[in-house]
C-alpha cells in the first residue's frame, strides 16, 4: 500500500447553486426525506444523515466533494451508529439484560453516544475516560447518567483501554461490549452508513475517513468495494508521536483488533498523514460553507483535498463525524492557528 502525502495547493471557489426553486423542491420531496413525522425513540434517528456539498472548498473544479453529516445524529456523531449496533446485539444474544453494569473506554463520543442509549434502555454505563479530555465531553456524559472513571491523560485513549480491560476481569459481571475489537462496530457502517453513502452519491469514486477505532473506515469500505471493486478507500492518520482529534497512527503501538478481521491493509488503496495544524487549517474551512465542525473531520477533509489535488476528476464522499461544540474550550475555532494547534495537541480526542 502506497503512503502519499501531497502539499496544499491554491482552490478555486464554485458555488453551488441554490436558489428558491431548489428550496422550494426540498420541500415538496420532504415526506420521502423525511417519512418519520413521529419517533417512537430516539435510537430511529440514529442514521438517514445527508450529504452535504462542499465541493467550494475542492481544489480541482472536476471534484466533487460530499460529506456525510453525522453531527445530525441525536447524541451527535457518527458513534450514534456503533453505540446502537453494540447494545442492540448484545440484547439480542443475552449479553445485555435488565439492569446490567456496562463499562466502556472511551474518549468521548461513543461514551456520549452509549450514554445516551443506556439512558433509554436502563443501563448503567461506566466510561473509562483518559482525565484530560474537554470539560464539554464530561459534561454530556454527566447530563446522561454515565459514571466516568478517570485514566492517566498521559497515556490517552490507551490507557483507558488498558484500565477498562482489568475493571472487565475484576468485575466479570459487567458487560465489555469493548469498541475496538467488536464487529458490531464495522457491522453498523456496513449495514446502515455504507448503504446511505452509495444510495445518495451512486457516482462516488473515493472514500475518505479517519482511522480511530477503524470501523467507520473498514464498514463503509467493505461495503462500497462490494458494489464496486474500482471505489477507492483512504485512511487518514497522524504522525506517529502526534495527536489528531478522533484518529490515531497505527505506528503508536495499538491495532485495534477488529482492523485485521475487516480487512485491515488490505482493503486500503492508500493513506493520508494529517497534522494537528493541517487539521484544524481544514476544520476552520468548513465554516466557510456553514459546517461547525469537530476536529476529526477537518483532518478529513484534508485527506479528501489531497486525493482531489492528484486524481483528474470523480466524487469524494468524507464523514463529518460530530459538530465543533465539544472542542469550543481548546481554542480551536478561536485562538491563532498556531496556538490553537499546539493546545489541541495537548487534549486526548481518539
Amino acid at each position: 500500500m502506497s503512503t502519499e502525502v501531497v502539499g496544499f495547493v491554491g482552490f478555486s471557489r464554485h458555488r453551488p447553486s441554490f436558489t428558491l426553486e431548489t428550496v422550494l423542491n426540498l420541500q415538496s420531496r420532504s415526506s420521502e426525506v423525511f417519512p418519520m413525522a413521529v419517533a417512537s425513540s430516539v435510537l430511529d434517528l440514529i442514521g438517514s444523515t445527508p450529504m452535504i456539498d462542499v465541493s467550494e472548498l475542492s481544489p480541482n473544479p472536476n471534484v466533487r466533494i460530499l460529506g456525510k453529516a453525522e453531527f445530525l445524529n441525536p447524541a451527535g456523531s457518527v458513534k450514534d451508529r456503533i453505540a446502537r449496533q453494540m447494545i442492540l446485539e448484545a440484547e439480542e444474544d443475552g449479553t445485555l439484560r435488565p439492569g446490567s453494569v456496562i463499562i466502556e473506554p472511551s474518549s468521548g463520543n461513543t461514551g456520549i453516544a452509549m450514554a445516551m442509549i443506556c439512558r433509554v434502555r436502563g443501563y448503567h454505563l461506566k466510561v473509562v475516560l483518559p482525565e484530560n479530555v474537554t470539560q464539554e465531553r464530561r459534561g454530556a456524559l454527566l447530563a446522561f447518567g454515565a459514571e466516568i472513571i478517570d485514566s492517566p491523560g498521559p497515556e490517552g485513549s490507551n490507557g483507558a483501554v488498558r484500565r477498562a480491560i482489568e475493571l472487565a476481569d475484576q468485575h466479570p459481571e459487567w458487560v465489555f461490549l469493548y469498541q475496538y475489537a467488536n464487529e458490531a462496530n464495522p457491522r453498523a457502517h456496513y449495514e446502515t452508513t455504507g448503504p446511505e453513502i452509495a444510495a445518495d452519491c451512486p457516482e462516488i469514486t473515493h472514500f475518505v475517513a479517519g482511522l480511530g477505532t477503524s470501523g467507520t473506515l473498514l464498514g463503509v469500505g467493505t461495503y462500497l468495494k462490494e458494489l464496486n471493486p474500482d471505489v477507492k478507500v483512504l485512511a487518514v492518520e497522524p504522525p506517529s508521536g502526534e495527536r489528531v482529534e478522533g484518529l490515531r497512527s497505527l505506528e503508536d503501538g495499538f491495532i485495534p483488533p477488529v482492523f485485521d478481521k475487516w480487512g485491515g491493509v488490505d482493503l486500503l488503496d492508500g493513506k493520508s498523514i494529517v497534522r494537528p495544524r493541517e487539521s484544524l487549517i481544514w476544520t476552520r474551512r468548513l465554516g466557510d460553507v456553514g459546517v461547525f465542525a469537530g476536529i476529526s473531520s477537518g483532518a478529513a477533509l484534508a485527506g479528501a483535498v489531497k486525493v482531489a489535488e492528484r486524481i483528474e476528476s470523480g466524487t469524494i464522499c468524507f464523514v463529518i463525524c460530530d459538530a465543533g461544540w465539544k472542542y469550543l474550550s481548546t481554542g480551536a475555532y478561536s485562538d491563532d492557528l498556531d496556538t490553537a494547534a499546539t493546545n489541541v495537541e495537548q487534549v486526548i480526542y481518539f
